[in-house]
């Protein structure tokens, strides 16, 4: 083989690579909340301790994984990934490497305390950066409503995020900023994108499974407002999670939906949001008892109803991304 056709074999076997998109480091979201959640059922239900921390190593091994490859996508396509920050819907998808970080502090904080440190600040100090960006643009250019969809939500989910690992950090004022900005701007967007979705045409089939992403705001926000007031099951705390918990049985209504979407990465939407929820099924039901191993039958079974789904979700959409990945199907174009 002559120098020129190796080096044009060489660049068609890393053609892919431009491919990669950003929204893939939601595998960290999911796998890492999954991992928490798990972490969180051994604290409250007494489930086994190893499959959480497992979950959560794998996460990290992800983040890595991808990490790795959008960074070589960013050395050899750096024209792409500016076009790709530059697109009005796959740009949201940015500060899902920022809250995979918070997450991912979460994960080392029992473990490696300074290292929890360092890691959460400057994860937030990334996601303020992708939100103050993002939330700005949104602001100063114009819009085709078609081009709203719930990824609009992740600059806000992240700021709802952060406390979560914050207040255990000892950062209770910069807890207390990220938490009013992420609420006061979910509220915000939360009729326009009810607006969107109800009045006009459905978002596109790769974007359906975002609809998920309606759970994450309440869900996460119940986890840090817990956080944020001690752990009291107040009239706030009910209403976050009463609210997590409708937005969980509607979009079981929709599962006939849901179920029509061909794969893509945008599958990924659908974990971050069921774990979280778990997360918070969890601790509501720990909030209720007056034990070590929490409260009544009823919230238990939610919790583990909760659980088991978001493992379903988890494990089904990871042995999809690993068949698609298996087929060279993942890295193509859109």
């Amino acid at each position: 083989m002559t120098a020129h056709a190796a080096t044009q074999s060489g660049a068609a076997s890393a053609a892919w690579l431009v491919h990669v998109p950003v929204p893939l480091f939601a595998t960290v979201m999911g796998l890492g909340g999954l991992g928490l959640a798990w972490r969180r059922a051994h604290e409250t239900l007494g489930l086994p301790s190893a499959v959480g921390e497992a979950v959560l190593a794998l996460a990290a091994v992800a983040f890595v994984a991808v990490a790795g490859l959008y960074l070589s996508k960013a050395l050899r396509h750096p024209a792409a990934v500016k076009a790709e920050f530059a697109h009005p819907v796959r740009s949201n998808f940015f500060p899902t490497i920022s809250i995979g970080l918070m997450i991912l502090a979460g994960a080392a904080l029992p473990y490696a305390p300074k290292v929890a440190e360092v890691v959460w600040l400057f994860a937030a100090a990334l996601h303020l950066t992708f939100a103050v960006t993002l939330m700005g643009r949104w602001i100063g250019r114009p819009h085709e409503l078609q081009t709203f969809n719930p990824a609009w939500f992740i600059p806000v989910v992240g700021n709802v995020l952060a406390p979560l690992v914050g207040v255990r950090l000892g950062y209770v004022e910069l807890s207390w900023f990220f938490f009013a900005v992420g609420v006061v701007f979910w509220l915000a967007l939360l009729p326009v994108l009810l607006y969107r979705v109800i009045f006009h045409d459905m978002v596109p089939a790769r974007l359906v499974p975002t609809l998920f992403i309606f759970l994450a705001p309440p869900a996460v926000g119940f986890l840090s407002y817990m956080q944020l007031n001690g752990g009291v099951l107040d009239a706030a705390a009910r209403v976050l999670f009463f609210t997590a918990l409708f937005t969980a049985l509607l979009l079981v209504r929709l599962a006939p939906m849901f179920l029509k979407v061909p794969f893509a990465v945008s599958w990924w939407a659908f974990t971050f949001p069921s774990a979280a929820t778990a997360v918070a099924g969890l601790t509501y039901h720990h909030a209720l008892g007056h034990h070590a191993l929490g409260g009544g039958a009823a919230s238990a079974t939610l919790a583990g109803v909760l659980l088991a789904a978001a493992t379903v979700i988890v494990t089904l959409v990871t042995l999809r991304t690993l068949k698609a990945l298996a087929e060279r199907a993942l890295f193509v174009p859109e």
